[in-house]
C-alpha cells in the first residue's frame, strides 16, 4: 500500500497532507494530546523505505485502534508503539484483517493474538528467549536495551524492515491529521 492510503487507513483525509515536515517541525504544530473526556489529537508523518509504507505517530493518534482495518486485503502491519511514559514497549503483527502475534519488549514470553507463537522461532534464533520459548535468555546480565534491540532486530530481519533513523527525527514526510482537530499550519 501507498503511504497515502496507510494515511487513509488511519484516518486522514489525503487532500489535507501538509507540506513534508521532520519531527521537530511537526512538534511546532497545535496538537492537543489530551482533552478531558474527549479524544486528543493525533498526527502522523508518512513514508516509503524498502517496499514497505510507514507511519510515525504523535498525540493521540490512530494506529493501534484502527490495526485491523489497516491490515485487511493482504496487508501486512507491524506496529511498533515505544510506550516511554508506560513501559513496556509493546509490538503487533497483524495482516489480513487480523493480529496474528503481539507481546511487549522486554516481556516477549507473555503474547497474544491468532498465532502468539509465529515469532517464538525468530526470538529464540536473536537470543532473546531461550529454546523452551518462554524463558529469557541472561536476565540482569547485560547492558540496559541490549534485549531489546535484539527483538527489533529480529523482528526487523523477520519481515526485511529497514527504517532509517532519519526518518524518525529529520527525514521530511507529509503529515495528516488523523484525529481531533489539531492546527496544521507551522508555528
Amino acid at each position: 500500500m501507498t503511504p497515502e492510503e496507510l494515511a487513509r487507513r488511519m484516518g486522514a483525509d489525503p487532500a489535507t497532507a501538509t507540506e513534508p515536515i521532520s519531527d521537530t517541525e511537526i512538534r511546532g504544530l497545535d496538537i492537543e494530546v489530551y482533552r478531558p473526556g474527549d479524544d486528543g489529537d493525533g498526527v502522523i508523518r508518512v513514508g516509503e523505505c524498502a517496499g514497505w509504507s510507514f507511519a510515525i505517530e504523535y498525540g493521540d493518534s490512530t494506529g493501534g485502534e484502527l490495526l485491523i482495518e489497516i491490515a485487511r486485503d493482504g496487508v501486512e502491519v507491524v506496529h511498533f508503539r515505544p510506550m516511554p511514559e508506560q513501559r513496556p514497549a509493546l509490538l503487533d503483527y497483524a495482516r489480513d484483517g487480523a493480529v496474528l502475534c503481539g507481546f511487549g519488549l522486554g516481556e516477549e514470553r507473555w503474547r497474544w493474538g491468532q498465532e502468539p507463537d509465529l515469532l517464538v522461532p525468530d526470538l529464540v534464533a536473536a537470543k532473546v528467549l531461550e529454546a523452551d520459548g518462554v524463558t529469557s535468555c541472561d536476565p540482569g546480565r547485560e547492558p540496559d536495551g541490549a534485549a531489546r534491540s535484539r527483538t527489533l532486530g529480529a523482528v526487523e530481519r523477520r519481515f526485511g524492515l529497514s527504517l532509517p533513523r532519519a526518518a524518525l527525527g529529520g527525514l521530511r514526510l507529509p503529515a495528516y491529521a488523523v484525529r481531533g482537530t489539531p492546527g496544521m499550519a507551522l508555528t
